[in-house]
């Protein structure tokens, strides 16, 4: 179960289905949660926080027996699921566009302060904390984006 679990249930295993390689799998499953995460709003922010603080807890629960030493399997992406939905709390249209851009850029590039330093906590909480230091980022610029009127 933990394997459905972490894989976002398959989401991270189509990529390697499919070509025989996990990479970019992150963005498939960030792609696959961002409707959710947007119509969890129509019930309020507060839907939005507590379904990132659920799939975060279940990141640390499920990844914690792929979680060897520092590896981080491209297979995981439970970790981006948690990330998209602290990214877009309370925000939608533009600024929702924005945040998930901002969220994967930091993710993936590991350039963004913290992101790349958490991922060094190793295991489950390595694998997990740099999504959701990275949705943090993204979860700024999004609000940034509203505050100023432009999403």
């Amino acid at each position: 179960m933990d394997r459905v679990v972490a894989s976002w249930f398959g989401t991270g295993l189509l990529l390697g289905k499919v070509r025989g390689s996990d990479a970019g799998s992150g963005t498939i499953a960030a792609a696959v949660t961002l409707p959710p995460a947007l119509a969890l709003g129509l019930l309020g922010w507060w839907a939005q926080l507590t379904a990132a603080i659920i799939v975060a807890a279940a990141a640390l629960w499920s990844t914690r027996r792929f979680a060897v030493g520092d590896a981080d399997p491209g297979w995981v992406v439970i970790d981006e699921a948690a990330g998209t939905f602290l990214a877009v709390i309370g925000l939608g249209g533009w600024a929702a566009a924005a945040a998930f851009v901002v969220f994967r850029i930091a993710d993936i590039s590991k350039k963004f302060p913290g992101v790349a330093a958490v991922e060094q906590l190793g295991g489950a909480a390595g694998i997990t904390a740099d999504d959701l230091v990275a949705g943090l980022w993204a979860l700024a610029a999004g609000w940034g984006l509203k505050i100023a009127g432009l999403g």
